[in-house]
């Protein structure tokens, strides 16, 4: 098993004063039960229990208070119930009874530390009106590996800790890119990494893709509502791929006849299913940032691995060395969200993208975050500062004075004006610290 950082933030939690039943969220398959297991080695004794099996699931089906189910739960796995316990309850989704219990523990038995995760957890709270007992209860999401736990996975820990320090050598700094790049090849998923960190065969690893898209595609339908949203939420899977990273219209998506309400619809539940993201933009010139959900946005899919080997675009990794080459530069783009979302993933306000729509004047930032009082325009870019014209045109537009622009090019701070004169300091952060942003925002900022 390999490291991830999700269990620091189960750390945090479990050493929490206030600490409450946490939910941990995330789309199947990229590594919840293992994270748990994982951190199960830091209590003296655990209690595992999957309620897709009946055994389990009707260990909660009797009308129990939260001491009376310990006893049952101890019992069942022969536990004894001295030192520190850890309970995770997965595919809780399967147990109305088993979500509403939760309150009980955090009430009743609060020196008890209880984690559920459920693969469709989120279409069944939506489908069957499932509900988490409120303020008795806390989220955490999961997202496929970073690149610094895909480094830590496949062997580089020695580059992964020089990549903490900026600026790289030069030659430290095209080792960090070349890894980079393969990362983006292979994605996130935990199964591939593994796979890939034992034999690094890329080939042999497309029949654990074509498994990975098969087990999205076969649950379909458990998110549909109806039978007649199959077909539908069956088309924007397959297709999300090819849209990732592009501004959608619902109506036609994918060179489809079905309606935007019928694709909005659809898009919103793999959404829940953690499956895609769906990006708003915004025109704010400062904080806060408000989506503008009027306008089209911008669709983030899963993982920039399945990506590759569902559009055939892994063969082009082996002859470009730029990301920008590579599909018209929407792959960077894409890798750089995911690496953000997993970043940014436990704050509550979604990300966004900047655009400004006035006749042929038109122009869009890549992503806006917010840091402290500062609103802050991020580009992903490969060119030279002078061709940034978007995020001139922002400047120009807010007076800010701090941008970040993410390429392959070496970290730097510079301090530049735009074409009508608004000096502002750019830091250029390259791929393999893009992860790093918050950091980098207290440091130099």
């Amino acid at each position: 098993m390999y490291f991830r950082t999700i269990l620091d933030e189960l750390d945090v939690w479990s050493n929490s004063a206030n600490r409450k039943p946490l939910i941990l969220r995330g789309a199947r398959q990229v590594g919840k039960t293992s994270a748990v297991r994982m951190f199960s080695e830091r209590y003296d004794e655990y209690l595992e229990f999957n309620l897709e099996q009946k055994p389990d699931r009707d260990l909660f089906a009797n009308d129990l208070d939260a001491k009376e189910l310990l006893q049952l739960l101890l019992i069942s796995r022969q536990r004894t119930g001295e030192g520190k316990i850890l309970i995770f309850i997965d595919e809780i989704q399967q147990s109305p009874q088993a979500v509403q219990v939760l309150r009980y523990f955090y009430e009743e038995c609060p020196h008890i530390h209880v984690v559920a995760a459920g693969s469709l957890l989120e279409i069944m709270m939506h489908k069957e009106d499932i509900s988490f007992p409120v303020g008795r209860v806390e989220y955490r999401n999961m997202y496929p590996l970073t690149f610094k736990e895909f480094m830590s996975a496949t062997g580089q820990q020695q580059l992964l800790e020089q990549i903490g320090s900026e600026p790289l050598s030069t030659p430290l700094h095209s080792l960090a890119l070349k890894s980079f790049h393969r990362y983006v090849l292979v994605g996130g998923m935990p199964e591939i990494v593994q796979h890939y960190s034992e034999h690094e065969d890329i080939p042999a690893l497309n029949p654990i893709y074509n498994n990975l898209l098969t087990t999205y595609t076969d649950d379909i339908s458990k998110y549909a509502r109806t039978k007649l949203s199959v077909p539908i939420l069956r088309h924007c899977l397959e297709m999300a791929p090819f849209e990732a990273g592009k501004r959608i219209k619902y109506a036609g998506f994918g060179q489809s006849n079905y309606s935007s309400r019928e694709i909005g619809e659809a898009l919103k539940t793999l959404e829940r299913a953690m499956i895609l993201q769906l990006l708003a933009p915004s025109t704010s010139l400062r904080i806060p940032i408000i989506p503008d959900f009027k306008k089209s946005p911008k669709l983030q899919f899963l993982d920039t691995g399945l990506i590759n080997y569902f559009v055939g675009l892994q063969q082009y990794f082996f002859s470009e060395e730029d990301l920008q080459s590579i599909y018209r530069g929407i792959l960077a783009e894409h890798i750089v969200m995911q690496e953000i979302l997993a970043l940014e993933g436990n704050r509550l306000k979604k990300n966004c993208f900047w655009v400004r729509e006035k006749g042929t004047s038109n122009a869009e930032v890549d992503l806006l975050l917010q840091h402290n009082e500062m609103l802050i325009p991020i580009e992903v870019k490969a060119g030279a500062a002078g061709r940034l014209r978007s995020l001139h045109s922002f400047i120009d537009l807010s007076k800010n004075k701090f941008a970040v622009r993410i390429s392959s090019a070496p970290f730097s701070i510079d301090h530049i004006a735009t074409t009508v004169g608004q000096e502002y300091t750019l830091m250029s952060v390259p791929f393999y610290q893009c992860s790093n942003l918050r950091a980098l925002f207290e440091k130099h900022i």
